[in-house]
């Protein structure tokens, strides 16, 4: 049974830091096309960063800020965000899928498993 659990969710000042943890069970990260999206309230799901193969998508609202890595030891993503603005407030979640779709992993319609979420807010 594929299970996706996200933690590492908080609040945090402008400028702050967080490192979003995303479990992976009942299957191998290394085989899947991964990603992270979020969603504010209000808002559309948004790509924020995935990892399809060799492919390695950011948003260009991240790009330089954060930054996806795959643990395949732990079998566990991570997204590391640096320089938090209040507009990276939202739920972010992971997702996964058991194809390599390249480039349009960006996109939550491509993704068939999901966690709950976490919730990220940055305020002062």
């Amino acid at each position: 049974q594929v299970q996706l659990a996200e933690s590492g969710g908080g609040l945090v000042q402008p400028g702050g830091s967080l490192r979003l943890s995303c479990a992976a069970s009942g299957f191998t990260l290394n085989d899947y096309t991964i990603g992270w999206f979020r969603q504010a309230p209000g808002k559309g799901r948004e790509g924020v960063s995935c990892i399809s193969a060799g492919t390695t998508y950011y948003s260009d609202s991240v790009k330089g800020r954060f930054t996806i890595a795959r643990d395949n030891a732990k079998n566990t993503l991570y997204l590391q965000m640096n320089d938090l603005k209040p507009e990276d407030t939202a739920s972010y979640y992971c997702a996964a899928v058991d194809l390599f779709v390249g480039s349009r992993c960006s996109s939550w319609l491509e993704y068939d498993y999901w966690g709950q979420g976490t919730q990220v807010t940055v305020s002062s």
